[in-house]
C-alpha cells in the first residue's frame, strides 16, 4: 500500500491511528507498571477476571480508559460504558436493572465503566451505591480530579483506588515506534522513514499524552509529499509542523546547562529562575520533575533554616504536579520557585554536613558517651550508663552536657547565619555557648 491508496477514514471503523493503536491487552499497555506490572494486584485481578469495584485516578492521557477497555476484553461478564458528562440517573438505573436480569437469567456479572465520574453529582453517585454494595454491578470509575474531593465517600470506601502517574517521553516514543511497525493497525504498511530526532521531538512536545503523539505522527505521515522512490521522510522540520510547536535543538549538554542556570538563578534572580524553568519545559520539552527535584534540593542547600517554608512550598508543588499534571500545575510550580528565590538564603546546612563528613576521619570509631547510651534494661547502672540530664527539667529546656564522642567534644558543625529565621537560631546557639563557657569556668 502507498500513501495515495491509504485513507485513514477507510481503516477499521474509520478510526484514527491513536484509536487503532489503543492497547487491547496488558502486554500492549504502556506505563503504569506500579499497578499493572508483573505480580501487581490489579494485573492479577484482570488476568483472573476477578476485578472488583475500582477507581482509576490520574491526569488526562495516562491510560485510564485504555485500562478499562483491557478489562472489558478479559471479562466473561457484560461490560457497559457510560460517560458522566452526558449520562443521567435514569441511564444508571437502566444499567442496574439490566444487570439484575443478566445475573438472574444467565448468572453473569456486569461491569459498569463510568468515565469522568467526578462529573456526577452526589445524587447521581448515590444511585450507584445499592447496586455496588449488593454486587449487582462491578463499578469502575475514572477521574482526573482528586477522588477524595469529588467522589462520594461511601462510593470511594467501597472501591479500591489506583492512582495512575503522568506518562513521559519514553512512553510516547515507544507508542510511535510500535505504530510505525504495526502493519495491521498502525502505519507499518506505508514506506515511512522517520528520523529519530523527529520522533523524539514529537515525544517531547506531546507532554506524556500518547494520543497527541500518535495524532502528530499520523498527520506528519499523511501530509508529507513522497520522495522520488515513493517513501515518506518524516524529518524534524515535518515533526515541528505536525505538532504545531517549534523546537529548540537541545542535546544532553544543553539540558544540563539550562538546569545549572536554573539552580544558580534560584540563588539570586526570580526573573531568571522563572525564565529558565519555562524555557526548558515549554521550549526544550524537558520534564518539569527535573526542576522540581532541583528546587527541593535548593530549598535546603541554599535556603535551609533561613526560611523552612521554602521546602514546604517546593514539596507541595511537586505533589500538585503529580495530581493535576501539566500545564495546570505551572502556576503552583512558579509560585514555589518565586518563593524560594525571594527567601533569605543560607548555605549553613551543606557546610555543616561537610564539617561532619570531615570529622569522620579524625574521630575514627565514635564511641557513644556512657550517659547517652540506652539505659532501659536491668544492669545499665552497673555498666555506667547513667548520668543523662533531661533538658526539659532545666531552665530554658537546656542543660550543659556532652553529646558528641570524646574526641569531638566541643566541636561545632552547624553555624547558623544571620539570615531570616537562622538569626534566631544563631542567637540561641550563642546563648547556649555562653552558658557552657560559664559553667566550665
Amino acid at each position: 500500500m502507498d500513501l495515495f491508496s491509504y485513507n485513514a477514514s477507510e481503516t477499521p471503523a474509520g478510526r484514527l491511528l491513536a484509536d487503532r493503536m489503543r492497547p487491547k491487552t496488558l502486554e500492549e499497555y504502556i506505563g503504569q507498571e506500579h499497578i499493572v506490572g508483573e505480580g501487581k494486584l490489579l494485573r492479577r485481578a484482570i488476568e483472573a477476571d476477578q476485578v472488583t469495584s475500582i477507581l482509576l485516578y490520574g491526569p488526562p492521557g495516562t491510560g485510564k480508559t485504555t485500562l478499562a477497555h483491557i478489562i472489558s476484553n478479559r471479562t466473561q461478564g457484560e461490560f457497559v460504558k457510560l460517560n458522566a458528562v452526558d449520562a443521567s440517573v435514569k441511564d444508571v438505573r437502566e444499567v442496574i436493572e439490566q444487570a439484575k436480569q443478566t445475573r438472574s437469567l444467565y448468572g453473569r456479572k456486569t461491569i459498569l465503566f463510568l468515565d469522568e465520574v467526578h462529573r456526577f453529582n452526589t445524587k447521581q453517585q448515590d444511585a450507584l451505591l445499592p447496586a455496588v454494595e449488593d454486587g449487582t454491578i462491578i463499578f469502575i470509575g475514572a477521574t482526573t480530579e482528586n477522588p477524595f474531593h469529588h467522589v462520594n465517600g461511601a462510593l470511594l470506601s467501597r472501591s479500591t483506588l489506583f492512582e495512575l502517574h503522568s506518562l513521559g517521553f519514553q512512553h510516547s516514543l515507544l507508542a510511535m515506534q510500535r505504530a510505525l511497525q504495526d502493519e495491521k493497525h498502525g502505519l507499518g504498511m506505508l514506506p515511512i522513514r522517520a528520523d529519530q530526532e523527529a520522533l523524539e521531538h514529537i515525544a517531547r512536545m506531546a507532554g506524556g499524552d500518547i494520543r497527541r503523539a500518535l495524532n502528530a505522527l499520523e498527520l506528519a505521515a499523511l501530509t508529507t509529499p513522497p520522495q522520488p522512490d515513493g517513501s515518506v521522510a518524516v524529518t524534524l522540520e515535518v515533526a515541528e509542523e505536525s505538532i504545531r510547536r517549534p523546537t529548540v535543538r537541545a542535546d544532553e549538554s544543553t539540558q544540563y546547562d539550562v538546569l545549572s542556570a536554573f539552580h544558580k538563578s534560584v540563588r539570586g534572580s526570580s526573573d531568571a529562575a522563572l525564565f529558565w524553568f519555562l524555557y526548558a519545559v515549554e521550549k526544550l520539552g524537558m520534564d518539569p520533575m527535573t526542576f522540581l527535584r532541583r528546587l527541593i534540593v535548593a530549598s535546603s542547600e541554599d535556603i535551609g533554616l533561613a526560611n523552612p517554608q521554602a521546602m514546604v512550598q517546593s514539596v507541595t508543588a511537586m505533589d500538585a504536579y503529580h495530581k493535576i499534571g501539566w500545564p495546570e500545575s505551572k502556576y503552583v510550580i512558579a509560585q514555589a520557585i518565586l518563593f524560594a528565590v525571594e527567601s533569605p538564603k543560607s548555605n549553613a546546612i551543606p557546610e555543616a554536613i561537610a564539617r561532619v563528613s570531615a570529622a569522620f576521619d579524625a574521630v575514627g570509631e565514635a564511641g557513644v558517651p556512657h550517659h547517652l547510651r540506652d539505659a532501659h534494661y536491668k544492669g545499665a547502672e552497673k555498666l555506667g550508663h547513667v548520668g543523662y540530664k533531661y533538658p526539659h527539667s532545666y531552665p530554658g529546656h537546656f542543660v550543659v552536657q556532652q553529646y558528641l564522642p570524646d574526641r569531638l567534644d566541643g566541636a561545632a558543625f552547624y553555624h547558623a547565619t544571620e539570615q531570616g529565621m537562622e538569626e534566631k537560631i544563631r542567637t540561641n546557639q550563642q546563648r547556649r555557648r555562653n552558658r557552657q563557657a560559664g559553667e566550665e569556668h
